[in-house]
């Protein structure tokens, strides 16, 4: 993590100072960004067979830091390529029942975070509706980089007079073997730059890509709404 820090670092360094050789004879600008992620997994069940389940999705918490390039193509247009790190994931609740043997049931209750840590490619093209003023709409393209999953687990089970309960804590890395490296989504946003060099930003990104690597029938997806600051060096 501190190895990717750096490099988003060293790569601001950069566009800085190609930003200052290039200012008097360009339009183009280079900044930097960080923002708030709000993130959710939507997930589909079609796979369990369950007597009885339940799954309750939240938004989980985290934050997204990068830099990007701005280019004019027409008066009002621009294309607008970003690479920033950013968190995704889900804060997940579930619930089972099974029947075991015909007398005896079961019940396990989960919750748990997965946090997904991803190295992003937005291409955003910007409209300006008003000089300071700006939607936008492009691809994102990312990279898994590694992630985890924490949460606690409450297992319950009665047979007759009897009743054994269990209950569990567990923080584990994911299993990058069932996981999808890449993954494409579709955002949509918008922003205003208060000066010619600060600005507030906002996103929402779709995920259309499966984030798992299992089976066809378990489809899970990334949703992610971002609000933030933007810095433009000029």
């Amino acid at each position: 993590m501190k190895k990717l820090f750096l490099g988003l670092a060293f790569a601001g360094s950069l566009l800085i100072n190609a930003q200052e050789k290039t200012k008097s004879t360009s339009p183009i600008t280079f900044g930097v960004k960080a923002g708030f992620n709000a993130t959710t997994l939507s997930r589909s069940h079609d796979s369990y067979t369950y007597d009885e389940y339940d799954s309750n999705e939240k938004m989980k918490p985290g934050f997204n830091a990068g830099v990007f390039v701005n280019i004019p193509v027409a008066e009002k247009f621009s294309v607008q390529p970003e690479l920033l790190f950013s968190q995704l994931g889900s804060k997940t609740e579930e619930k089972y029942r099974y029947i075991i043997d015909g007398n005896a049931h079961l019940r396990q209750d989960t919750e748990y975070t997965t946090n997904l840590n991803y190295l992003v490619l937005p291409i955003m093209v910007q409209y300006n509706i008003l000089p300071q003023l700006y939607v936008e709409a492009g691809p994102e393209f990312g990279l898994l980089l590694g992630g985890k999953n924490k949460g606690d687990e409450n297992t319950v089970i009665r047979q007759g007079n009897s009743t054994s309960i269990d209950r569990s804590s567990f923080s584990n890395k994911i299993n990058m073997d069932f996981y999808n490296r890449f993954n494409f989504g579709i955002g949509i946003g918008a922003g205003y730059y208060f000066t010619q060099n600060f600005g507030v930003t906002a996103r929402f990104t779709a995920g259309l890509t499966n984030v798992m690597d299992i089976d066809n029938d378990y489809k899970v997806r990334n949703n992610a709404f971002q609000v933030g600051v933007a810095y433009k060096f000029k």
